[in-house]
């Protein structure tokens, strides 16, 4: 399932449809709050991870998620209009719990113009980029990538960061990377400015409160 509302900037996908069919469906000039590349457990997984690569507040674009909770209940949170919402908002809670609250259904994502886009990548690491502007930064196996869109002169602005890169045109799947599914750790060969991703890896402690919460679903 995939609805696209152009006028009001926002998309609203299953759980599992993969990061690229997403690309593949938007019109040129809108942009998801993800990089162009897959990753294992297609959007929902993305959303459940907090995102990949942003240097933004991921949470911001996630507008909302209908999700089903360990108890088996389908639970709707938030949607594309979020004025007058009564109740508890689970939807930022979801973004980032790593499962703890259910598994993905849909999906809604805000969607952002840009008139010009640029995905490139150098040999380095991410700790030689303390300050970045570009919207994704991350790392695979020693080459630092960095994507923006937005206007022209704001794109090169951003890639500044990254001199001498060479220009990356075809999409990534990094899916081959973790075969046992996308966990956090050390020493694995993808990372962003958040966590290092590895094959089959743990998530982080889930506080108390918050497991009383999942466990109220």
């Amino acid at each position: 399932m995939l609805e696209l509302s152009p006028g009001d900037q926002t998309l609203t996908v299953s759980g599992d449809i993969g990061l690229l069919e997403v690309y593949a469906a938007l019109p040129p000039g809108l942009y998801p709050p993800f990089p162009p590349l897959e990753l294992p457990g297609g959007v929902g997984g993305l959303v459940a991870r907090g995102g990949f690569a942003q240097t933004f507040f991921f949470g911001a674009e996630v507008l909302g998620v209908t999700f089903r909770a360990p108890s088996g209940r389908v639970v709707r949170a938030g949607g594309r209009t979020v004025k007058n919402v009564q109740g508890y908002d689970l939807t930022r809670p979801f973004v980032g719990s790593f499962g703890a609250l259910g598994q993905a259904l849909e999906v809604t994502l805000r969607l952002r113009p840009g008139l010009s886009a640029r995905h490139i990548a150098a040999p380095g690491s991410l700790d030689d980029l303390p300050e970045l502007s570009a919207r994704f930064a991350w790392e695979v196996a020693g080459q630092v990538h960095l994507m923006h869109f937005g206007h022209g002169r704001q794109v090169e602005r951003a890639l500044e960061a990254l001199p001498g890169a060479a220009e990356v045109s075809e999409p990534l799947d990094l899916t081959s990377h973790f075969p046992g599914g996308m966990g956090v750790g050390a020493g694995g060969r993808v990372r962003d400015r958040r966590f290092g991703w590895v094959d089959g890896g743990t998530v982080p402690p889930v506080p108390e409160l918050f497991t009383r919460m999942a466990a109220s679903l």
